[in-house]
């Protein structure tokens, strides 16, 4: 759906650049755009890369293990319909270390390491389970207390100050991840409530 969106807006924007002669604009716009986009894309790969190690260095050195340990009673709370001591919770804790970091690429592939176990534990293909549904919703709002692309492309255009998007981040993230947990468990508490 979003892929049509994006789709018919583009038709549009060019059909009514064609249609006023401002083709010649839009072509301009395009090129810079992909030029742009190419030189943050090549910058934030520096960035990526160290949190990448970061993280990797972390992991080897048994510190996300022991992240994990300190996150597992909070995870086990808000994913009650896993079993306890299930491999899926360290993905799920490394996923939401990742995005408080900042680290959303990183955290994706995490996200899916965790999403195919939950799905292994369900047994049903077609439907999400209730806990594939609640990490969705909080890796989507995810709380970031450092947000290290924002940081870095502050930096590549000059920001005078680049890290003070951090206050304001934890605060819009806290209070994401605290609505999207309280819509979660309202939603599931309605549709008990429906199927009794």
């Amino acid at each position: 759906m979003v892929n049509l969106i994006w789709v018919f807006l583009s038709a549009v924007g060019i059909l009514v650049a064609a249609f006023n002669g401002r083709m010649q604009e839009v072509n301009e716009a395009v090129f810079q755009s992909l030029e742009t986009g190419v030189e943050i894309a090549i910058q934030l790969l520096g960035i990526l890369m160290f949190w990448l190690g970061m993280m990797k260095i972390a992991e080897k050195s048994g510190l996300i293990e022991k992240v994990s340990d300190v996150f597992t009673p909070f995870v086990t709370r808000i994913f009650p319909d896993i079993p306890k001591d299930h491999k899926v919770t360290g993905y799920i804790v490394s996923n939401m270390t990742a995005n408080i970091f900042g680290l959303g690429n990183a955290a994706t592939p995490l996200g899916i390491k965790a999403m195919k176990e939950l799905q292994t534990l369900s047994g049903d293909k077609e439907r999400a389970t209730r806990p594939m549904i609640t990490l969705l919703a909080l890796n989507t709002s995810s709380l970031t207390l450092i947000p290290t692309t924002v940081i870095a492309i502050r930096m590549k255009y000059d920001s005078t100050d680049p890290t003070s998007i951090i206050p304001a981040t934890i605060m819009a993230t806290a209070i994401s991840t605290i609505a999207a947990l309280l819509i979660d468990r309202w939603l599931n508490y309605r549709k008990s409530v429906d199927s009794l």
